[in-house]
């Protein structure tokens, strides 16, 4: 985002008017939140978010002479400079007088007028901002989040304390109730659990061209929205069968664990796959069908046990399927292992891979394939396949993800809090939707069948885009569970039975 602005200022739009920009925006949202005789205090710092919050207090007094709008700088004048200190000459000229701190005694002179503002705008620190913040901007920052009674904090492109590429939070940190960020988000604002410190997150255009920043150089990271979902749920034509949207296989399954396999294909049907086979261990195949009638089944041999091995599956059995899902529930010893591998050597096939299917890797193969593979660890199993611990894999999610993406030539969806949808080209996308009760068993089997779902339906579409939108989707059907149910009580079936209510919400969205 620095980037793009220094594009955009060489490109002739002065740096003072994007500052300008800026502050009108998240003025824009400020006066939406005011009444007549509302106390505003606006928190400046030396920077260019300081620069941003001396315009809005500018704006604010010109717009709303009504309003109350005090302004602490917290830095010496002197070391104001470019934009910022521009701006600090403009407010002055308009008659406001800011209040100046330069150390503790000057701060806790000043911040009693923070115990009965109605809005406080955090402009401390903006983006710049490398390793935890220090000194006097850490105090400021500890005692504005203490302070009781405290009106509603409105960060300024980010909450100060924040570094703006990282998802951990480290020192002190501004806890605000909204944030107006410019242009784009940025990673601290939607992953967790540095997310969870913006609040309200709102995104303010203000004069950077979009096809600038796709222009850039280095991995692009996009955050799914509802409308990058729509084209994959939108109505069917008049002439429609069950083969125009497709066969999947679902292989997996075990007499231990018949209903991973029978949730990942409940959720290949939920997705709208026209057919779903479940190819399975002969002891498990009679509850599979018992409780989901409208699955077949292919009873295959087993071990003694009641999972599958390497020889139990002809590949003659997937014959006339469009995509594969190898994993769920199959089993964790060597022999299930041998099996899945021998079906991603010997079946071509669109491919999702999940839960014990992705003890395959790390190894590429043997195999040579042209279909698209779609890996969907969890963080446990991305850990086991990088070959490192889940706490290294949490702090570097989208390094993790991007990495292996590229290294295993596969779409790798690392689940979680904000999934990741990593591409082998270095594109990330980030889903915001899910909710804390989806962490239950099962709700990896639902995701991976409606993922194949949704490949079996939309073959030319990029295997990429078709595995967001399934995790987009899913999130969604999670949320309205819960919505419904409480977080802790809900269950993987309760995802199932949500998705036609996520599909519906796409469609009026």
């Amino acid at each position: 985002m620095r980037e793009a602005d220094r594009l955009t200022i060489d490109g002739g739009v002065p740096g003072l008017i994007l500052m300008e920009s800026a502050a009108a925006a998240a003025v824009e949202r400020l006066l939406a939140l005011a009444d007549s005789g509302s106390r505003i205090v606006v928190l400046a710092g030396k920077g260019n978010n300081g620069g941003d919050g001396l315009a809005i207090a500018r704006q604010l007094g010109l717009r709303r002479p009504d309003l109350s709008v005090a302004v602490i700088l917290v830095a010496e004048p002197a070391d104001l400079r470019g934009d910022a200190l521009s701006n600090w000459e403009m407010l002055r000229a308009v008659g406001a007088t800011p209040r100046v701190v330069s150390g503790e005694s000057d701060w806790n002179a000043a911040k009693p007028a923070l115990e009965t503002a109605d809005l406080i705008v955090d402009a401390l620190l903006g983006t710049g901002l490398s390793g935890p913040a220090r000194g006097l901007a850490a105090t400021v920052i500890a005692d504005v989040n203490s302070i009781a009674g405290r009106g509603r904090v409105i960060a300024v492109d980010l909450p100060s304390g924040l570094q703006a590429d990282s998802a951990v939070v480290e020192g002190a940190t501004i806890l605000a109730d909204e944030t107006v960020t410019f242009t784009a988000p940025k990673p601290a604002q939607v992953l967790l659990p540095a997310a969870e410190r913006c609040g309200m997150l709102s995104i303010a255009s203000i004069g950077t061209v979009d096809d600038l920043i796709e222009s850039l150089p280095g991995g692009q990271l996009y955050l799914m929205e509802a409308r990058d979902v729509a084209p994959y749920v939108h109505p069917r034509g008049l002439d429609s069968h069950k083969g125009t949207y497709g066969h999947v296989a679902v292989v997996g399954g075990s007499a231990a664990t018949p209903g991973a396999a029978l949730m990942a294909g409940s959720g290949v049907l939920r997705a709208g796959a026209g057919l779903a086979t479940v190819i399975t261990s002969r002891s498990a195949a009679s509850s599979i069908v018992a409780a989901r009638p409208e699955l077949m089944t292919v009873p295959a041999e087993e071990l003694p046990d009641g999972s599958m091995g390497p020889d139990s599956i002809e590949p003659s059995r997937l014959e006339g399927k469009d995509v594969l899902v190898a994993g769920p529930g199959i089993g964790a010893a060597p022999e299930n292992t041998a099996l899945v591998r021998g079906l991603l050597s010997d079946v071509d096939l669109p491919t999702v891979v999940d839960a014990d299917g992705l003890r395959v890797f790390p190894l590429r193969g043997p195999w040579t394939r042209t279909q698209p593979l779609i890996l969907t660890p969890h963080p446990g199993e991305m850990a086991r396949i990088a070959g490192t611990s889940t706490a290294a894999v949490q702090s570097d999610r989208i390094g993790v993800a991007r990495t292996w993406a590229e290294r295993l030539k596969a779409v790798l969806v690392l689940k979680g809090a904000r999934t990741l949808i990593a591409s082998p080209d270095g594109r990330v996308v980030v889903n915001p939707t899910g909710t804390p009760g989806m962490a239950t068993a099962g709700s990896g089997d639902v995701l991976a069948g409606l993922m194949a779902g949704l490949l079996a339906q939309f073959p030319q579409k990029p295997p990429e885009q078709v595995a967001a939108a399934a995790v987009y989707l899913h999130g969604l059907a999670g949320e309205r569970a819960a919505s419904r149910l409480g977080e802790q009580a809900m269950l993987a079936t309760d995802i199932l039975e949500s998705l036609p209510e996520a599909i519906a919400k796409i469609h009026g969205s």
